[in-house]
């Protein structure tokens, strides 16, 4: 008996979060390096399916993880800063409603994201790989723009996964938390009128 035929949704992961950061970068209108554009890719695909290290961000202060990298040295010292920016810029795109609702500071946290950056690309201004130093130092300069492209990426997701009226829900959540102009059309055309207030969801 032959298989039935499968449905390829994407060719590649990869490629799936290349097309959805290219459209997120237009939708803002935020310019970004290939090269920049290619790392968001790549910190998107690495969280699909995080190992240890990318999901321990938040399971100590981000400052104490912020200090312990920067006691460390060599290789160890940049993977640690890079891996810590990585893992802030994916929560602050993708949870950024969650962290202002835990009462943290959502620019000290950015500013971990940012510093931790800094220092990795800091690292690599006297070797040979430039290109990694110039990527980091975007990624730093642009912390904010970027977080609000994996922002934009994860508003995609939510939407398109918004099935019946849970998902309604969960989509009017996320607008109240980010107050995104993205949800808020998402909303609308499902004939809902997101509002602010006692009276709900209209």
């Amino acid at each position: 008996m032959s298989k039935p035929p499968s449905i390829a949704i994407s060719t590649s992961i990869s490629e799936y979060f290349k097309s959805v950061v290219d459209d997120a970068l237009r939708l803002r209108k935020i310019e970004a390096s290939p090269a920049a554009s290619h790392y968001l890719v790549g910190v998107l695909c690495d969280y699909a399916h995080p190992d240890e290290e990318a999901s321990s961000t938040f399971s100590r202060p981000l400052v104490f993880q912020l200090r312990d990298a920067m006691e460390t040295s060599g290789p160890e010292r940049f993977q640690r800063l890079r891996a810590l920016g990585d893992g802030v810029l994916y929560v602050v795109g993708f949870f950024g409603g969650h962290i202002e609702l835990r009462g943290i500071d959502r620019s000290y946290v950015m500013n971990v994201g940012v510093t931790a950056y800094d220092n990795a690309a800091a690292m690599l201004r006297n070797k040979t790989l430039r290109q990694g130093h110039d990527v980091l130092l975007e990624l730093a300069r642009k912390f904010a723009q970027f977080a609000e492209v994996l922002s934009e990426v994860a508003e995609g997701a939510i939407a398109k996964g918004a099935k019946g009226e849970r998902g309604l829900v969960q989509l009017y959540e996320r607008w109240l938390r980010t107050g995104s102009v993205r949800l808020a059309q998402e909303l609308g055309e499902r004939g809902l009128v997101p509002t602010r207030g006692r009276e709900g969801l209209n």
